[in-house]
């Protein structure tokens, strides 16, 4: 598959309102967001599994991917085009044994050599970040600004996604600093207008795409 610059970070917990969480995906994904990115935390395998089938129904009618954060076993399972992992998730070389060849695994990356090592063992992308501040997730560090995105990207052979922080007016300023898209959770899933905020990033990333 073609790896989409819009990501869209859908957040769950074992609180959220699944129906509001399916609704947003909806949504955006009726928007035209290209990726959505299913992080689902605190839920039991059945109910996770249950979610992801839900999503993955949503997307597949949009012709949107759903990429699930962590978990590898519910991506198969759901059929999703593939997965995003952290530090603390599976190891990329291993996720990539099970997924195998024609999925997309994403990986965090927060310098070069770590984007390097994902890159060798077998990541479609990298998500490098925090860009910026955020609050959408606690425990992050110092946002490493269009610098750090700048000193991972062009010293890849895959894309990279910048995360965190990212609004429609930054768009110009990482993809100059070299990334190939964008994730996004808060600057979408807050604002008033999902489907607004999510045109608005997809023409600013459209405006500021240059030929890779």
């Amino acid at each position: 598959m073609v790896l989409g610059r819009l990501q869209v970070i859908v957040n769950v917990t074992a609180s959220s309102d699944q129906a509001a969480a399916l609704e947003l995906t909806e949504v955006v994904a009726g928007a035209g967001a290209p990726t959505i990115q299913l992080r689902a935390k605190g839920l039991t395998d059945a109910v996770l599994f249950d979610l992801a089938t839900a999503v993955q129904d949503v997307c597949a009618r949009h012709g949107s991917a759903l990429v699930v954060n962590d978990r590898v076993d519910i991506a198969l399972a759901v059929g999703a085009a593939g997965v995003h992992v952290g530090d603390d998730d599976l190891p990329v070389v291993a996720a990539r044994r099970l997924l195998g060849p024609g999925r997309v695994l994403g990986a965090t990356a927060r310098d070069l050599p770590a984007a390097r090592r994902a890159e060798q063992a077998g990541a479609t992308y990298v998500g490098v970040g925090p860009c910026y501040a955020t609050t959408t997730k606690a425990g992050l560090p110092d946002p490493v600004g269009p610098a750090g995105i700048a000193a991972v990207a062009g010293h890849v052979g895959i894309p990279v996604i910048a995360i965190a922080g990212v609004t429609a007016d930054r768009v110009p300023e990482v993809l100059a600093a070299g990334a190939y898209g964008v994730a996004v959770v808060g600057a979408v899933a807050a604002a008033d207008d999902p489907a607004r905020a999510t045109r608005e990033f997809l023409a600013a990333l459209e405006k500021a795409s240059v030929p890779r």
